[in-house]
């Protein structure tokens, strides 16, 4: 291991210690303005969602999932696609939005958008309960979807939600994760991003799917983990995948966000305490820590609440106390 003071001030930086067999880069997908916002009971304006997502590029978040085309009445606290991406032309940052379908793609493709989600279960009861399909009749739905956006020049990811465990169906056997995986690759899904969706993975669940997917053909460099914090696993099973090679990781800011079909599922991991460990592991994120956590301070005012983050709380108090 290799030690190192990092600069500035010791409050609200972390000590430097280096590991083997970590990347030396990992690029953060930003989901706070989609999968966070959607669960929230407010709806919140237009003008707040675009100044947080200009204000999590500003911290350095290169790719910032900025909404979904979804119908409104399904998700209202998305409603406002239409109105929200053109108001972000000027933001230095990716944007990828989600889309259920082809009509929604249609609306994303009509405003510019060259990034588009697709998002799948890996599991029928999810399935059924999102998008009132079985998982193979969604993935026949996507199938078009993934095509037209690749004609179109968009790149493609696939969620796959309940990689894991399911609230219905319980443990998910790997082997059916990998199905659901290997399928959306064939179809042309340029990545993968691997849902806990209720926060039940472990670190060697984590590696034995990442390593039966390795196996199928779907390696490391295709594959980003989405962990949420249910029993408080989601920065343990982050740093196994890192260890297998994985160097995209989803977060939300000040950790917001769950999941409207699984009820027992709490938020994201926090973007900040993701960065608190890469940083400490002198991982390159390209994240300013300081700005990230005043914009979760700044969002965690709008919305009413504290933020759930630790990270956010222990800095936005440090700050506070240095302030006084």
């Amino acid at each position: 291991m290799t030690e190192r003071l990092t600069g500035g001030a010791p409050l609200g930086l972390p000590m430097e210690v280096t590991a083997p067999g970590l990347p030396a880069r990992v690029r953060i997908h930003e989901v706070g303005p989609r999968d966070g916002l959607q669960n929230e009971k407010m709806v919140v304006p237009v003008e707040v969602k675009a100044d947080f997502i200009r204000r999590l590029a500003d911290a350095g978040l290169s790719t910032v999932e900025a909404t979904s085309f979804v119908r409104p009445e399904w998700v209202p606290q998305l409603a406002d696609a239409e109105q929200l991406m053109p108001m972000l032309e000027d933001v230095d940052a990716r944007l990828p939005v989600l889309v259920p379908n082809q009509r929604g793609l249609s609306r994303a493709l009509a405003l510019g958008v060259r990034e588009i989600a697709v998002f799948a279960s890996a599991t029928e009861s999810f399935a059924k309960a999102n998008l009132n399909r079985t998982v193979d009749e969604s993935l026949a739905m996507f199938a078009p979807v993934v095509t037209d956006a690749k004609e179109a020049g968009a790149r493609v990811r696939g969620y796959v939600s309940m990689c894991f465990g399911d609230p219905w169906e319980g443990p998910v056997p790997v082997a059916q994760v990998v199905r659901v995986c290997r399928a959306l690759v064939d179809m042309g899904c340029d990545e993968l991003s691997l849902g806990d969706t209720i926060g039940v993975a472990t670190p060697g669940h984590v590696l034995e799917l990442l390593s039966l997917l390795g196996e199928s053909g779907v390696g490391a460099d295709r594959l980003a983990v989405h962990f949420h914090d249910t029993y408080g696993q989601a920065l343990a099973n982050t740093l196994a995948a890192l260890q297998h090679g994985v160097t995209v990781v989803d977060a939300s800011a000040g950790g917001l966000g769950g999941c409207p079909y699984a009820k027992s599922a709490t938020g994201n991991l926090a973007t900040e305490d993701l960065v608190w460990m890469l940083h400490g592991l002198g991982i390159e994120t390209g994240v300013d820590l300081g700005r990230l956590t005043a914009t979760s301070v700044w969002m965690a005012a709008h919305l009413g609440r504290p933020s759930p983050s630790r990270t956010v709380r222990a800095l936005a108090g440090t700050t506070s106390q240095q302030e006084q």
